[in-house]
């Protein structure tokens, strides 16, 4: 797989990751996991080239960074491990629907605990990239940021990011420790960050890491009525997935389905592409626990997208219902 660099100054990865988050985490949860499957996908993610794995310590909470630590047991060096701190689970199943329900937590205290749990969860010594999953608002984001820079210091991190932020909130962590990467939603459905966040990053050196990059799967085709989310699926809640948003929405898949037909690749590869295109630190973190989609994730690394492909896809209309 082609490479980049997160950042000017970061690691080198695929041009497309892997999120591990749904391996553990939030979408079809009525369905066991099925953990050596998942544990060949993470495997299977880093023979492909796609050598940053995603997770968070509150995913599962808590599992998610275990099963990534087993996948990669004899593997840490061809990975680039980057996982999150600053969201607390509070109640295992006191969410929407039995999911845990978390608040932000960006006390130093608490992240200099959260470093050494994630590293004895993950079964290394450092990360390769830590990042402050949620902005506390009842802490001064350079206090909070100032706790990871001690993970770096301390060798537990070699690099730090930040997610979901305004350039306000990058520009004051800046001037505590350099910010290596922004993870935020980007897609063809969800492009807010191509207003200020996408053009400041470029501008600065700085990695942007796109999570549900597929529109939470909508992109590639694979939900055409609110009837065939699985039960106990958090995309049930989301006001996009409601049946009449989703018909209005179809638009959009259609329109990325329209260039894939004409390119010769499947819409997922050309809503990965797209992204890809949007700049030489871009970099997608598509998530799935299937071998079939993550080979064909990996796969849009080699969709080779025309300045019309790209403008086509660029028209494509904007969503139906907000994100949450």
């Amino acid at each position: 797989m082609r490479t980049t660099t997160l950042g000017t100054h970061g690691p080198r990865v695929g041009v497309i990751g892997l999120g591990a988050m749904g391996m553990s985490f939030a979408y079809d949860m009525a369905t066991p996991r099925d953990e050596a499957t998942s544990v060949s996908v993470i495997r299977q993610a880093l023979d492909l080239g796609m050598t940053l794995i995603d997770t968070a310590d509150v995913y599962g909470p808590y599992t998610n960074e275990e099963l990534v630590g087993r996948a990669l047991a004899d593997r840490r060096e061809h990975a680039v491990i980057a996982t999150k701190v600053g969201m607390e689970a509070i109640d295992p199943t006191g969410g929407p629907g039995g999911s845990p329900l978390v608040k932000p937590n960006g006390r130093p205290e608490h992240v200099r605990a959260a470093i050494d749990a994630s590293l004895r969860r993950l079964g290394t010594d450092h990360v390769d990239l830590y990042q402050l999953h949620r902005v506390d608002p009842e802490v001064p984001i350079e206090e909070t940021w100032g706790a990871l820079a001690e993970a770096v210091t301390a060798g537990k991190a070699r690099h730090l990011g930040l997610s979901e932020v305004g350039v306000e909130q990058i520009q004051r962590a800046q001037a505590v420790h350099p910010v290596t990467t922004v993870q935020s939603e980007f897609s063809l459905w969800t492009r807010d960050v191509q207003a200020e966040v996408l053009p400041y990053c470029t501008q600065h050196g700085i990695a942007l890491l796109s999570y549900s990059p597929l529109g939470r799967g909508f992109l590639a085709g694979r939900f055409a009525s609110f009837d065939e989310l699985p039960e106990k699926d958090q995309r049930r809640r989301l006001p996009r997935f409601q049946q009449d948003n989703l018909q209005a929405n179809l638009d959009i898949a259609n329109g990325v389905r329209a260039v894939a037909d004409r390119v010769g690749a499947t819409p997922a590869q050309v809503a990965l592409a797209w992204l890809v295109a949007q700049g030489p630190h871009v970099v997608p973190i598509p998530g799935t626990k299937t071998p079939k989609y993550l080979t064909d994730n990996a796969g849009a690394a080699d969709v080779r997208l025309s300045r019309g492909d790209l403008a086509e896809l660029d028209a494509v209309p904007a969503p139906v219902g907000g994100r949450y």
